[in-house]
């Protein structure tokens, strides 16, 4: 994946430490061959190919931010993945599917409004938990019957608030990868309000990376 060359238009969200994290934790979760799947957040459909050549049959892939998808349209052309523009709502209409991958927007911010731009890769409420909430509570729905969800978020938006709203909407759910990173530009440049909202302990420069895997498994 690190050798994949990827068109990516101003603003669209860059393939890093969390794409990895990612990648690795859908190679180790061993997903079924022929798998439908579905990427939420897509941006440079960086995912969407990785699942392809790690076997799924197909993919649709969604994001809110129009260079993203036009990003990613060209990148997954020889790849058998539809990108779709809208949020998640817009792969409702293709549910189920038996993977669901979310890198979602997870960044505390001061600003109680949705962003725009590029912020919309990262931008996610006071807490972080705008787009995670919304995510954990239609999950179940989202997958088929043995189906497997994974998400990767920040230490910084709660991964036990994660981990318990899935357990709470009926999937099996464990934090399967972790890895701690030093700030990079976004997260260095509101460390006040982050120290503020008491997110970070004071001089803190660095978050931990997780990924969540949740399984609908039927009793």
């Amino acid at each position: 994946m690190r050798l994949l060359r990827l068109l990516r238009l101003p603003g669209v969200y860059r393939p890093q430490a969390d794409t990895w994290l990612m990648t690795r934790a859908m190679r180790e979760a061993r997903l079924p061959d022929g798998a439908r799947v579905l990427e939420v957040c897509t941006g440079t459909g960086a995912l969407a190919i990785a699942a392809v050549r790690g076997g799924a049959g197909s993919v649709t892939a969604v994001d809110r931010y129009l260079p993203a998808v036009l990003s990613a349209r060209f990148n997954t052309r020889r790849y058998p993945v539809e990108v779709r523009h809208g949020d998640l709502s817009q792969a409702i209409d293709g549910a189920p599917f038996d993977v669901v991958l979310a890198n979602p927007p997870y960044v505390p911010c001061e600003s109680s409004h949705d962003a725009g731009g590029a912020a919309m890769a990262w931008d996610a409420g006071a807490d972080g938990r705008r787009h995670l909430d919304c995510l954990c509570d239609r999950a179940f729905e989202l997958l088929s019957p043995g189906g497997t969800m994974l998400v990767v978020h920040s230490s910084l938006c709660g991964i036990r608030r994660t981990v318990a709203s899935l357990r709470d909407n009926g999937l099996k759910t464990s934090v399967v990868a972790r890895a701690i990173e030093p700030f990079g530009p976004v997260l260095r440049g509101r460390v006040d309000f982050l120290e503020r909202a008491g997110l970070i302990a004071p001089g803190q420069r660095h978050e931990e990376l997780v990924v969540i895997r949740a399984d609908r498994t039927e009793r």
